[in-house]
């Protein structure tokens, strides 16, 4: 039997939020088993890049705007959009706001197909 994750303290998604100068800043606020949690924080201006990922994404837009394109079809998204994305779609965040907050859920089919942790990658 796996063991118990302890619980952890009460945060904040609007703390420390501020934007960085150029790019996403992806945050983890949690990584059990097979499940990550980030909080995505995006300056105007993001380099689009195309993403085909092994698991599946859902994102909500708490603030901002962004637009994707989603298998093809573009996605104008506002704040409080949400979006789920299957795995092996291929997505591309094309534009954001300054200060875009992004929550996304990352849900892999096995455990160890689970990131330990990011470092910088793309959520979207």
């Amino acid at each position: 039997m796996p063991p118990m994750m302890a619980p952890q303290p009460a945060s904040n998604l609007f703390r420390d939020a501020r934007p960085p100068a150029h790019g996403e800043r992806f945050d983890t606020l949690l990584h059990h088993r097979n499940l990550l949690v980030e909080r995505i924080v995006s300056a105007a201006g993001t380099t689009p890049t195309a993403y085909v990922q092994p698991q599946d994404e859902w994102v909500v837009l708490l603030q901002g705007a962004a637009t994707l394109t989603v298998d093809g079809r573009t996605v104008e998204l506002a704040a409080g959009d949400h979006l789920f994305i299957p795995a092996r779609t291929p997505h591309t965040v094309e534009r954001t706001s300054q200060g875009a907050l992004w929550l996304a859920v990352h849900l892999h089919a096995q455990q160890d197909d689970a990131p330990r942790a990011r470092q910088g990658s793309p959520g979207l």
